[in-house]
């Protein structure tokens, strides 16, 4: 029988993940099934574009997956069984169940509420597909005038704020952030940061938190109230509750306890890479939910995989965390490069460059995802005797 590997996701790490895992495994002793509840693969690094009305490209994983032997299975995932090694999905035709050896569990996440009353039921986000696309249509519909109120101050709303004043100038944009906005950054980047929102005419509210969300306002703590046309949610992003809900050690966020080569520490079994997993980086802080952690992340679980499986020599990954890149809008950006401690340097590359640095970084994490195996299917290496492969627990 051939031995099952089983990839719960199709985002950048997942889609990667299993791209290496065809590259490397014989086709022979090896079948692998990729589930996703979309039938693309979607570039979250875009979709604030997305919502501010750009086109993205058109990538169904049926495409990105053809020749490589991948067999893909569009549902959602609404349960796993670890001890019977399971797991349960849904499409339009009822309710399955999937059985696997091993599991590679790269469900991301989605977007954070705080517990904030309204916000599931008034806001919008650009967590996901469908939501920006619904978060589009609504921004469609608004006059000369309407009144878009964005609530975060990280870098999806940052994104998000300055790519909805780019291409509806008609509108008043504005956000609201607990803390000061682009506070983490070194001076001449936040400097510039708040000169392209002057320029935007983006309306700053710091030091601001948002306690609830209505069908046209957002009230604040302090008992501001702000009128809203389309309230998007952009505070912060959250694991799906699917980990937590099994026998899978995870930490009180939900995120999967790993060690550093990103197996449960609980089932090993069991891998996790992407937003999904909680990992220390080299610098020894946990790494953010973010498009180059699902790279590092992704790499090193695939990299496992193949080695416990095969009895080959596990390389670590570097987990590396070096700064943010952010657009402001279309033709400008900054990178923000940061120390060994995660601080922000004094410098900042600002303005077109940066806005080039960041396209060509979302250019090719595209290219690479929807080409997982780079055309070359080696099938190298078997799967080995139990004995073979026994593996060792790696401390984070």
């Amino acid at each position: 029988m051939t031995h099952r590997i089983v990839v719960l996701g199709a985002g950048y790490a997942g889609a990667y993940s299993a791209g290496y895992l065809a590259r490397q495994l014989h086709a022979d002793d090896f079948e692998i099934t990729v589930v996703n509840a979309e039938p693309d693969f979607v570039e979250r690094l875009r979709l604030h574009q997305l919502a501010a009305g750009h086109d993205l490209p058109h990538r169904p994983l049926a495409e990105v997956f053809a020749g490589t032997g991948i067999r893909v299975r569009v549902a959602r995932v609404t349960g796993i069984d670890v001890d019977r090694r399971a797991v349960t999905v849904a499409d339009g035709d009822g309710v399955d169940r999937l059985e696997y050896d091993t599991l590679l569990y790269t469900l991301g996440s989605t977007v954070a509420d705080h517990g904030v009353p309204g916000v599931a039921e008034h806001a919008f986000h650009v967590a996901a597909r469908p939501a920006a696309l619904a978060l589009r249509a609504r921004l469609d519909e608004l006059g000369e005038g309407g009144q878009v109120l964005v609530v975060g101050g990280n870098l999806t709303a940052i994104e998000s704020a300055t790519e909805i004043a780019e291409a509806h100038p008609e509108l008043r944009v504005s956000l609201a952030t607990r803390g000061e906005l682009g506070g983490w950054l070194g001076p001449k980047a936040r400097a510039h940061l708040l000169r392209a929102f002057d320029r935007f005419g983006i309306t700053n509210h710091e030091h601001t938190a948002i306690e609830r969300v209505e069908a046209a306002r957002a009230v604040a703590a302090d008992g501001t109230v702000f009128a809203s046309d389309a309230t998007v949610w952009t505070a912060g992003f959250a694991v799906h509750p699917i980990a937590a809900a099994s026998d899978l050690a995870t930490e009180p966020n939900g995120r999967i306890t790993v060690d550093r080569q990103m197996r449960s520490i609980s089932h090993p079994n069991v891998y996790a890479a992407g937003d999904s997993v909680f990992i220390l980086g080299d610098n020894g802080r946990p790494l953010p939910m973010s498009c180059a952690s699902a790279g590092y992340t992704g790499t090193q679980a695939a990299s496992a995989i193949v080695g416990d499986l095969t009895g080959r020599e596990v390389k670590a990954t570097a987990l590396s965390y070096v700064g943010n890149h952010i657009s402001l809008g279309r033709r400008d950006g900054i990178f923000q490069l940061v120390d060994k401690d995660a601080n922000a340097k004094p410098g900042a590359l600002c303005g077109r460059p940066a806005a080039l640095v960041k396209a060509a970084i979302v250019a090719v994490s595209a290219w690479a995802t929807s080409r997982p195996t780079f055309g070359k299917l080696n099938h190298d290496y078997r799967l080995a005797t139990a004995g073979e492969h026994a593996w060792q627990p790696v401390a984070p």
